[in-house]
């Protein structure tokens, strides 16, 4: 619930919306918490094997770089339209 003075019409009080409880009991909380657990676990297996592969996959992605580098010839510097006047 919003308090606004008429005058100035700013804001000069608020009561906030009462939350809602989470759990219903603390079985259920508990219930909650393994399983958040069993995420943070799974996310981090993730990111374990993400660092370990991160080396083959920069290393190949540098030499499809390469490739392409090779494979289009330089044609020198561009032309730009200042160059034409």
């Amino acid at each position: 619930m919003l308090k606004v003075d008429p005058e100035t019409r700013a804001v000069i009080a608020h009561t906030a919306k009462a939350a809602p409880k989470m759990f219903a009991d603390m079985e259920e909380a508990a219930r909650a918490m393994r399983e958040q657990e069993g995420r943070k676990e799974s996310l981090f297996r993730q990111s374990v094997e993400a660092e370990r592969n991160k080396a083959d996959l920069l290393e190949k992605k540098f030499q499809e770089a390469v490739k392409r580098a090779k494979e289009t010839p330089d044609k020198g510097k561009p032309l730009r339209d200042f160059d034409l006047d």
